[in-house]
């Protein structure tokens, strides 16, 4: 299959579309596809570890189809999302009709907006950076930006990475250790900065400020056009997304951990992420699941990510895996022995 094979990850959107279009329990659309069908593909396909030649590299970098891929995201982000409000805040709709379209929205701004963020936000252009905060922002975690740059890559498979998740640490507990941690260090990171430039923290140069000042922006802007049930509906889509990307933050690193060398810890190497060779989360989530190679050099594009054979690797693909972190003793039974040296 060529490159346009990639266009599968707008295939969450669209389930989304579709849930809002029909209803009734086609509302659950986005979710029995992610969590349902994706699973189920991936179970009759096999791992592609294949490796790309030079040319072809060469050929993905200077496509711009790749990069177009990504901007395209907010077009789709924010339409699904005030249309979806929209439609939730207007519609005579049954309590499993709204439940199905939050969760189903949610999974988008998780996917398509807040993963593409996480790409684009390691870009080494500015605008390209600045749309990475833009989609950051109907989830309220622009703070993801600062504290997964600065903080996560540094720190990863050690005590002070909150990303990290522990041994025998449930999903459960992660995400609340997790998403308060980063925003701590996201705060502490954003001081440091300041003072390297000798700027005080209560200060214009502060981004994590304007970070809130454009959040509550949003907010109150989704307030004037659909009051506060709108508001209400706003912050339960921000909350699935914001658990989607923490339950898949979880299984990247789960009990993996750097040694430490007297006063500082091993270099990040492959072995502190685990990778997923699994072909429809691959293209669903712009090879997010390579993420070992992604630790390994993060400025490297989605689409020349690979596999690397010595790295810890996930038994099932993403979603099918993120299903079971919900089950933390099939989980700790499933993982736990493949974790190295341990």
């Amino acid at each position: 299959m060529n490159d346009t094979k990639y266009l599968l990850a707008y295939t969450i959107p669209l389930s989304s579309i579709i849930g809002l279009q029909v209803g009734g329990v086609w509302s659950f659309t986005t979710v029995l596809y992610a969590f349902g069908l994706i699973p189920l593909w991936e179970a009759f396909l096999e791992p592609d570890q294949s490796k790309l030649s030079e040319e072809k590299i060469k050929n993905r970098l200077s496509n711009r189809f790749f990069d177009l891929m990504l901007y395209f995201n907010l077009i789709i982000v924010f339409a699904i999302l005030i249309f979806g409000i929209k439609h939730l805040t207007t519609q005579t709709l049954g309590t499993y009709e709204k439940v199905g379209l939050v969760l189903s929205f949610g999974i988008v701004l998780g996917t398509n907006g807040i993963n593409v963020a996480h790409e684009l936000g390691h870009r080494k252009t500015k605008w390209e950076r600045f749309l990475a905060k833009v989609l950051l922002m109907p989830a309220f975690y622009m703070h993801f930006y600062i504290e997964h740059n600065f903080g996560h890559h540094l720190n990863v498979g050690t005590p002070s990475d909150p990303a990290t998740s522990k041994k025998n640490q449930s999903v459960f507990s992660f995400w609340f250790t997790s998403i308060t941690g980063q925003i701590k260090n996201a705060i502490r990171i954003q001081k440091n900065l300041l003072k390297n430039k000798k700027v005080r923290f209560f200060s214009i140069y502060n981004d994590f400020f304007y970070y809130q000042i454009f959040q509550l922006a949003f907010l109150i802007s989704i307030y004037i056009f659909f009051s506060f049930q709108g508001v209400f509906f706003s912050l339960c889509i921000a909350l699935v997304g914001i658990l989607l990307l923490e339950t898949i933050n979880y299984i990247e690193h789960y009990g993996l951990s750097r040694q430490s060398r007297g006063s500082r810890y091993e270099r990040v190497s492959p072995m502190h992420s685990w990778n997923s060779n699994h072909a429809i989360g691959r293209l669903v989530l712009y090879e997010l699941t390579r993420h070992s190679d992604h630790h390994h050099r993060a400025s490297k594009k989605y689409q020349i990510l690979e596999s690397i054979e010595k790295s810890p690797q996930l038994p099932y693909g993403y979603t099918t895996s993120m299903l079971i972190a919900l089950f933390p003793p099939l989980w700790f039974k499933l993982m736990n022995n493949r974790i190295p040296n341990t």
